[in-house]
This record gives C-alpha cells, sequence and structure tokens, in this order.
C-alpha cells in the first residue's frame, strides 16, 4: 500500500446501512429511536461520568453486535485535533476542585475534567447516532415514527406527513451529497476564468455559480424523486408499510431502561448516601 493510500482521509458515511444482517439490523426502527430519545433525556439531566462511561459501553457491544467495521469510522481531521487541544488548554485556566499540588504550585483541574466530560459526551451521543444510521434502513423510519405518532392524531397532528417528509429528506441527503461532491469535482477540474478585480470578487462570482448548479441539481433529483413516487402509489405508500415492535425489541428496551435505572441510581441516591 502505497504512503498516498494510507493518508487518504475515511469520508462520513451516514444514512447508508452497513451491509450484513444482526441482531441489530433487526430491531425495529422505532425502537432505536425511542432508545436513541431516552438517552438523550437522560444524559441531558444527568451527564455524569457513569452515565457516560455505561452508555459508552452500550454503543461499544452494539456495534460489536451489528459487526461495524473499523472502517466505517470516519478519519479526523487535523484541525479537530488542535481544537480539541485548544480548547482543552484554555479550559485549564478555569481551574476549580479537584486539586493537584506540585510543590508550591497548586493546579485545579476542574475545568479541564468539565472539558473532557463534555466531549465524552459528545462523542457518545454521536456515536449513538451514527449507529442507529449504521443498522437502520431510510424506508423503516416513515413506518416507524407514523406508528409512534399515533396517539398524536386525537389532536389533529397531521404525524403522516410529518413521517413522509422525514423519509423524504432522508432519502434526498445522501443522493445529494453525492451529487455535490462530483459537482465539485467538475469544478476543479473546470478552467477557471480570467477574472478581472480583487480577490472577494472572484470567490464571490464562483459561490453564485455553485450555488446555481446545486440548486438545478436538487431540482433535478426532487423530480425524478417525485415521478418515482406517483409511479409506486403516492405519499402514502411510504408511512403505511407494517411495522411494530417484536419480542427482541421488548428485550432491548429493558436493557436500556435497567442500564438507565443503574445510573439514575448512581447520579442521585450514591451521592445521598455519602453526604449522610
Amino acid at each position: 500500500m502505497s504512503a498516498s493510500a494510507k493518508k487518504q482521509r475515511r469520508p462520513v458515511v451516514l444514512l447508508r446501512p452497513v451491509p450484513g444482517p444482526s441482531v441489530v439490523h433487526d430491531l425495529w426502527a422505532g425502537t432505536k429511536l425511542l432508545v436513541v430519545a431516552g438517552i438523550g433525556v437522560l444524559m441531558t439531566f444527568y451527564p455524569g461520568w457513569v452515565p457516560i462511561g455505561l452508555v459508552a459501553l452500550l454503543v461499544f457491544v452494539t456495534a460489536r453486535l451489528a459487526h461495524v467495521p473499523w472502517g466505517a469510522l470516519p478519519s479526523v481531521p487535523r484541525v479537530l485535533w488542535f481544537l480539541l487541544f485548544l480548547g482543552g488548554f484554555t479550559a485549564f485556566f478555569a481551574a476549580g476542585p479537584p486539586e493537584v499540588t506540585i510543590g508550591s504550585v497548586t493546579l485545579g483541574l476542574g475545568g479541564v475534567l468539565n472539558f473532557l466530560q463534555l466531549t465524552a459526551l459528545s462523542l457518545v451521543l454521536l456515536g449513538l447516532g451514527a449507529l442507529v444510521s449504521w443498522t437502520t434502513n431510510v424506508a423503516e423510519i416513515a413506518p416507524a415514527v407514523a406508528k409512534l405518532g399515533r396517539p398524536l392524531r386525537a389532536l389533529r397532528v397531521p404525524v403522516d406527513d410529518w413521517a413522509v417528509a422525514l423519509a423524504l429528506a432522508l432519502r434526498a441527503f445522501p443522493m445529494l451529497i453525492d451529487e455535490f461532491r462530483v459537482l465539485f469535482a467538475a469544478r476543479r477540474l473546470r478552467p477557471r476564468d480570467q477574472i478581472d478585480g480583487p480577490r472577494l470578487r472572484r470567490w464571490g462570482i464562483e459561490v453564485v455559480d455553485l450555488l446555481a448548479a446545486a440548486i438545478t441539481v436538487a431540482l433535478r433529483r426532487a423530480d425524478e424523486m417525485g415521478d418515482a413516487i406517483t409511479a409506486r402509489g403516492g405519499t402514502g405508500q411510504i408511512s403505511a408499510q407494517p411495522s411494530g415492535p417484536k419480542l427482541r425489541d421488548w428485550v432491548a428496551i429493558g436493557i436500556v431502561t435497567a442500564l438507565s435505572a443503574v445510573s439514575l441510581y448512581v447520579e442521585l441516591l450514591t451521592p445521598l448516601a455519602t453526604s449522610t
């Protein structure tokens, strides 16, 4: 393998499930959405180290069960590493407990620990969302959202329309990304026009050209998708597919519920016991 191939960055691949059957792939899409929503609420109110660690363990075990390869992880740009280092360095000056004394110098590590906790929380939530993307077919999202939102129909909430709009957005997103990549590659190969004037004016003209081409591509894709949906019976067929939880879904929900209960016990009851 050449050095250029080793340095080639792996792009971010989302909304495309990893091929191959697994226990996680067979779960109902609504179960995965409920799990993500529940863990998101838990992390919002109790973002401690124990919940973060337990959810990270859940993400790792789920990824192994889903047979997600390491190659699916995107490459981390060097700019992001620099920003993380800069954020940790600036957070160091916030000080705060716990404190470490080195000779006659006392250093507060509270700011650094808070920054690390926030970074770990962000990584865990990103990994959780990526797992749903890598193990769920886009066509399964709309029926799951329509079924989960069925109680809202009594309030005359257009749940089916929302589910269809979400499904179409998720379907169009990967296609538009591919189209934009091809568009940008073609733009680089195109000879640049010799435009007199400041550099900012030349950049403005190129941005306008790219936006016009992107809008044209999006409209063309939308027209093709509309024709395909009409040929298959309309938008109502998108959210009308039968879907629902099975025994494995209730088992998964039970495991996540137990995990959340342990996290709440550690976050709430343990500090009370130590204070008394």
